[in-house]
């Protein structure tokens, strides 16, 4: 699948997918779509779920807004993120996002720092610099949950 990044081996991310990238989806392998997309946002496809059930993905929209990420929602999307069925697909509109929250779920579980979150992070291909907001906030969630191994 196109503009898919792989975070791990149970989560990656993209950005907006399209209903024939969800049957692919689920062709390669994965189990959940978490849609981190807000209905009022340009561009969200409203019947993104029929489409994800239709292929056989488990699916749930927890939306995020950019701007808008605090602890209790990003405790909410991660303990979702705990929830799925694996490989799980995360995407939003630019993958910004849904990266932002599967590599806090991966810092948080195996106790990274955010240092180590943002060499992955820039492995992976995401410009973590080009967010600082989310940056910002990606740093403070993992000094402040990151269990130690």
């Amino acid at each position: 699948m196109e503009n898919v990044k792989k975070i791990n081996s149970e989560l990656s991310v993209a950005g907006q997918v399209k209903p024939e990238q969800l049957q692919q989806a689920a062709t390669e392998g994965y189990k959940s779509v978490l849609n981190l997309r807000s209905p009022d946002e340009e561009g969200f496809m409203h019947d993104e779920q029929q489409h994800a059930e239709s292929a056989g993905l488990q699916y749930v929209n927890i939306p995020v807004k950019p701007d808008g990420m605090t602890d209790e929602l990003t405790d909410q999307v991660l303990g979702q993120i705990d929830q799925l069925p694996k490989p799980a697909l995360i995407h939003c509109a630019s993958s910004m996002r849904a990266g932002a929250m599967a590599f806090m779920s991966v810092a948080t579980r195996e106790g990274m720092t955010a240092e180590q979150v943002f060499e992955k992070a820039n492995e992976a291909g995401f410009d973590c610099d080009s967010q600082p907001q989310m940056k910002q906030f990606l740093e403070s969630y993992v000094s402040k949950n990151s269990r130690t191994v």
